[in-house]
């Protein structure tokens, strides 16, 4: 009796030991968890550089191409910080044109704010909402419900499907708000509208992939269009360089 007693007496102590150092496991990832951090204030554009094309309207960051004052070319309201390993939310409305967010970019002009890199779209023209496409670098990197992998030397596969295209683009609130997410880790990049995949690019190519770089927001050239964000939080262990 004594032996099982103390066996059973061992047993509840290890488990208790277990569960203590779960707990607290699980507390420290916790804690680890970083928080989201918004970037944009509601009322300013503290903390983003652009042309004065952009303004803040009804508490979203807005960008405008008019008729009576086309831009010349694309340009960009440039956040302050630089981004790594991240993940995005924001809320976007467009009106006419096309626009998008520019991450792990590049800032190839100060003065006018023309950026480069990975973009995930936004197409009032419903061609090119949600693929991943690399502004002034190799184009269309993923369309709408493509999966793709880019290996070291720079060769594209389908390696996976997020959906029909068609399908995919149902999701879409025209000229109303949705909402954007973009996760990035490591090689992958992934876009989400109104929490659906809409593309995912695996960019191992060793001499264009990026690992780091701009965050910032498109106004494009052509025909008059507007474009809003607002709730713009930003959430990453690597959150600024």
């Amino acid at each position: 009796m004594k032996n099982t007693l103390k066996t059973l007496w061992l047993a509840t102590l290890a488990s208790f030991s277990i569960s203590l150092a779960c707990g607290s496991t699980f507390a420290q990832d916790k804690k680890a968890d970083p928080a989201s951090v918004s970037l944009f204030d509601g009322k300013s554009l503290q903390g983003w550089s652009g042309l004065t094309n952009w303004s803040v309207q009804d508490g979203a960051i807005t960008g405008e191409n008019k008729a009576d004052a086309p831009i010349a070319q694309n340009t960009f309201l440039v956040y302050e910080k630089p981004v790594k390993d991240f993940e995005l939310t924001l809320e976007f409305k467009i009106v006419g044109g096309n626009s998008g967010i520019q991450y792990r970019s590049k800032l190839f002009d100060k003065d006018k704010f023309v950026v480069g890199g990975y973009q995930a779209d936004i197409d009032a023209n419903k061609r090119y909402m949600g693929i991943n496409y690399e502004e002034r670098g190799r184009g269309i990197m993923a369309e709408r419900g493509e999966i793709v992998a880019v290996d070291a030397q720079g060769k594209k596969s389908r390696v996976g499907s997020a959906g029909d295209a068609d399908a995919l683009l149902s999701q879409i609130k025209w000229e109303d708000w949705n909402r954007y997410k973009i996760v990035a880790k490591g090689h992958v990049l992934q876009h989400f509208i109104n929490d659906q995949l809409m593309s995912e690019v695996q960019d191992s190519e060793s001499a264009k992939s990026a690992a780091e770089g701009v965050l910032a927001l498109q106004l494009h050239a052509g025909p008059p269009m507007k474009v809003q964000f607002k709730n713009i939080m930003l959430k990453s262990t690597n959150l600024f360089i």
